[in-house]
């Protein structure tokens, strides 16, 4: 038996600011990542492509306030940043 993704040692290393913040993405990127798995089945953010984070920014939180989707905006640049991708999600 495999064990869960840790999320929290994945973005270790680029979680930055005040323990608030670093607790609302790391809250925000366990939400993404049981939305993607629930999605696409793929629960390892190594195995994401662009069209998932794509398909969450823009379908999955359509009906989310705008400040809401920035912030998760927000977690996603972070997610992309620590798996070194260049991807860029607009607004």
């Amino acid at each position: 038996m495999s064990k869960p993704f840790d999320m929290e040692l994945f973005l270790a290393g680029v979680l930055k600011g005040s323990y608030t913040t670093r607790q609302r993405h790391l809250r925000q990127a366990k939400a993404i990542q049981s939305a993607i798995a629930g999605r696409w089945r793929r629960d390892n953010p190594r195995a994401w492509q662009r069209k998932h984070l794509d398909w969450f920014l823009n379908h999955y939180l359509n009906r989310r306030s705008e400040s809401t989707r920035y912030y998760y905006l927000l977690t996603v640049q972070l997610l992309t940043h620590r798996l070194k991708k260049s991807w860029v999600f607009n607004r």
